[in-house]
């Protein structure tokens, strides 16, 4: 009797078009002023990319001056009108100031992508309220205080808009020394579903994306050793961590009028690591005696 091998899957990977090659029509987004905040770097850059391949203008709204000017700089190099403005997104006054500097360079501000925050492991018992209120205060003040002033802007032009909020698949999953984030990134989620609802007789939609593994630059742990994302990848069933542009494109997406009847939703987009549990799977390793709280790739 001959034992067949093991069927493998017809294709392991899936990988998304290159940048140079976005899913969105080309000028779908002509005539809209966004403002995408953390946008200087990573995933809120990635996002403003996007929205700038659609055509929109962008404000590149961060902390540091020079990092929200190298992101503008960069979406200029695509022949987006953009500019970089520094503001901090806990002050109501700085985020009414920058949204005043973005209309006054670019024009009415029609979309919004909260995409600032910030995060570290440490195991709850051990964090300090400081460490507590610097990632809550960062993603869920920010993300409802830019989300209101935009709102009020949109109300009183009497002009309907879209947000895009950024949240994280291990609001659903859990995940071991993260409670100041998951909490944040669970109320963000909360936030987007109670917005869309207040918002929507005004026509602005709010929506969500929750994001799984997406290494970058300045991501916690980008200074590992060569093959680090390939190691994390064989833990996601997609085979893979996720690429910066995939998840820009889906903040566009949402922002677009291709998703005019979709309001308080939460797009997750983490190659199905939530769902990765088994039956039988490696056993516990308590927290507090682990190398790292966060674990290490296989």
């Amino acid at each position: 009797m001959t034992v067949s091998a093991k069927p493998q899957p017809a294709t392991r990977l899936q990988e998304p078009p290159e940048w140079d090659r976005p899913p969105l029509p080309p000028g779908c987004l002509a005539g809209h002023v966004a403002i995408v905040t953390g946008g200087g770097s990573g995933m809120g850059l990635a996002m403003a990319r996007a929205i700038a391949q659609a055509g929109a203008a962008v404000a590149v709204v961060g902390r540091t001056q020079s990092r929200v000017d190298e992101g503008a700089a960069e979406l200029k190099e695509l022949g987006a009108r953009a500019t970089g403005l520094s503001a901090e997104v806990r002050n109501p006054s700085s985020i009414a100031a920058a949204f005043d500097r973005a209309e006054a360079e670019l024009g009415p501000v029609s979309l919004l992508a909260n995409n600032a925050g910030a995060n570290f492991p440490a195991l709850a018992e051990t964090m300090s309220a400081n460490a507590w209120r610097a990632i809550t205060q960062i993603a869920i003040d920010g993300t409802f205080l830019c989300s209101a002033e935009f709102a009020r802007r949109r109300i009183a032009a009497g002009q309907g808009g879209a947000i895009v909020n950024n949240s994280a698949q291990y609001v659903w999953s859990g995940f071991a020394g993260d409670a100041h984030s998951a909490a944040a990134k669970s109320a963000i989620v909360g936030m987007t579903r109670v917005m869309a609802r207040d918002w929507a007789p005004y026509g602005i939609r709010v929506n969500c994306v929750a994001a799984g593994f997406f290494p970058h630059a300045r991501a916690i742990g980008t200074d590992r050793e060569p093959g680090y994302e390939d190691r994390l990848g064989t833990m996601i069933p997609a085979g893979r961590v996720g690429r910066m542009r995939e998840f820009g494109w889906a903040g566009a997406l949402m922002v677009s009028p291709m998703m005019q009847g979709v309001s308080g939703e939460t797009l997750i987009i983490d190659g199905a690591d939530r769902l990765r549990r088994q039956l039988m799977h490696p056993a516990f390793e308590e927290p507090r005696l682990r190398a790292e709280v966060w674990g290490t790739a296989p």
